[in-house]
């Protein structure tokens, strides 16, 4: 597979910073909504990351005034239920390709994030927001109750304040959304694109390796009974433990140096 920044896309920029990675959503004049031409580079690209040894860390991020302002209604009045199904199954692919990539995706969002936009920030396994940044699922005001950016939403924020997005659709704000566990972080404007690569910088710090394991355990884990989550997380970090990066990260750490990571996503190590 061609590396992300070696294919042609007409709704995504790609570049590479060192081990950091920037998707950036390029439909402005859209609002970056996801029409499903726009889902499917994400995807391709999102592939193509997957497989990048170089990559330790993704930045997802939109162009113009809006971070992504849901799915592209332009293409969705008068079409059959199979179109329907086939978008809902596209979108659907795109934020589960984000949860079961190795590497963290972290969301920078500057401006509104509304129903499908919202959940992809949902999705995401951090986010950092501007203080200008609003959080939406307006759909029901529309007929069409946002029930798939449900699914991100409703485990990324409590109950109520969820199901209060979802009936009355209207905006949280970027501090509000961060009370409610949505945001990881909430900078002025001026400080977004920095405060987002501050995180990004210190999850590069530790193992690519260990970080993709440790993301894979924390989603699996998360639906089970705590019996079965500790059943299965003292599995994985029996494994983990054998690779030769946590070796060194301990032997590092008795030695009060800096360690020095051997293994890459996917390799085992013993």
């Amino acid at each position: 597979m061609l590396k992300a920044e070696e294919q042609t896309y007409e709704h995504i920029l790609f570049e590479r910073d060192g081990e950091v990675a920037y998707v950036t959503m390029n439909r402005p004049e859209k609002r970056n909504a996801l029409s499903l031409a726009h889902m499917r580079e994400l995807i391709s690209c999102l592939e193509a990351v997957k497989e990048d040894r170089e990559v330790s860390v993704v930045i997802l991020r939109g162009e113009g005034p809006a971070f992504c302002a849901g799915h592209d209604l332009s293409e969705m009045v008068g079409r059959t239920p199979d179109f329907y199904r086939e978008l809902f199954d596209v979108c659907t692919q795109l934020m589960t390709s984000i949860q079961s990539l190795p590497q963290p995706v972290i969301a920078q969002v500057h401006g509104v994030a509304t129903a499908a936009g919202c959940q992809l920030a949902a999705t995401c396994d951090l986010v950092a927001a501007s203080e200008e940044a609003r959080f939406a699922t307006p759909g029901v005001r529309i007929g069409l109750f946002c029930s798939t950016p449900m699914v991100a939403l409703s485990r990324s924020v409590g109950q109520k304040k969820s199901l209060e997005m979802l009936l009355t659709g209207e905006f949280l704000s970027a501090k509000e959304a961060r009370a409610e566990g949505l945001v990881n972080k909430v900078v002025p404007a001026g400080g977004l694109e920095d405060a987002t690569r501050e995180l990004a910088d210190k999850i590069c710090e530790a193992s690519p390796l260990v970080v993709g394991v440790g993301k894979q355990a924390f989603y699996r884990q998360l639906e089970m009974p705590v019996e079965q989550a500790y059943a299965y997380t003292k599995e994985v970090m029996s494994f983990n433990a054998t690779f030769a990066d946590a070796q060194e990260g301990m032997c590092a750490f008795l030695e009060k140096r800096d360690p020095e990571w051997q293994g890459r996503k996917g390799q085992e190590q013993g």
